[in-house]
């Protein structure tokens, strides 16, 4: 398979939250495209089991995996150091790990807010920061790939309010962070994902069956209004992210793009 402009042969690249969903599927085509690929996540089991799986799976890149946990302060640190020890380097970094428990706007507490800042937010921000650094040392440029969510954008339901502003941080960090890099050749953009249909989000789910009939109702009817008729899969995501990635995206920095179906415009 040839890539043209989205081929990232001799790039690495670090992706997180990469045991399952969309962090894997991005992976997978980072790799197809030529990347090596560092995949980390906090469930060490499920992460090495998902370097096993690409590793028996077409593509060129190399791939290697660790364990990390983005709540930490020295994560973004540490994925790092390791990338640079197993691949001589970092070209691009995919901040997709996240969290999204769900409460409504009465229910919110500060552990719940703080939990979704911490991983969210926090996370996102530094990771990005020690990428970037290593981006600067190296002196060739990098890209990075923040998920966002269209609930950042736009009402879900009921039970993701604080989760949704956590999303909305991520999209202002992403032109901050856009803006300060520019000029070391670091592109920095997002990806507002619609509905996705992954692990996490069948839990979100299950959780606002669960919580309420009026999260549940909300949620069921925003999936019935996707204009292309369907849930989107990882992949849909994962494509886009080569193309951040990539050189056909060498002008476009500062920008998020909604990947939902159409729901935005519905």
């Amino acid at each position: 398979m040839t890539w043209g402009p989205f081929d990232l042969t001799g790039k690495t690249a670090i992706v997180t939250g990469a045991a399952r969903g969309i962090g894997l599927g991005t992976a997978r085509r980072l790799r197809e495209a030529g990347a090596n690929v560092l995949l980390a996540d906090l469930d060490a089991a499920g992460v090495a089991a998902a370097e096993h799986e690409l590793a028996t799976q077409p593509g060129s890149g190399r791939v290697a995996s660790c364990a990390a946990d983005i709540a930490h302060a020295d994560a973004g640190l540490s994925m790092v150091q390791r990338c640079v020890q197993e691949f001589d380097g970092i070209d691009i970094l995919v901040n997709n790990a996240g969290v999204y428990p769900t409460a409504t706007f009465a229910e919110m507490t500060p552990e719940h807010i703080r939990q979704l800042l911490s991983v969210n937010v926090e996370g996102t921000i530094l990771a990005t920061q020690a990428a970037a650094l290593q981006m600067i040392d190296q002196g060739r440029g990098g890209a990075v790939v923040n998920l966002a969510s269209m609930g950042a954008l736009r009402g879900t339901h009921p039970g993701m309010i604080a989760y949704g502003a956590s999303k909305g941080a991520v999209i202002s960090f992403t032109t901050r962070a856009a803006a300060a890099l520019a000029g070391h050749g670091i592109r920095v953009n997002a990806i507002a994902p619609g509905s996705i249909d992954t692990e996490g989000a069948a839990d979100t789910t299950a959780s606002a069956h669960e919580h309420d009939e009026q999260s549940a109702a909300a949620l069921a009817a925003a999936n019935a209004q996707i204009p292309l008729g369907r849930t989107g899969t990882p992949d849909d995501i994962a494509t886009v992210v080569v193309f951040f990635a990539s050189d056909a995206a060498r002008y476009v920095t500062g920008v998020t793009m909604v990947v939902d179906g159409g729901r935005m415009v519905a």
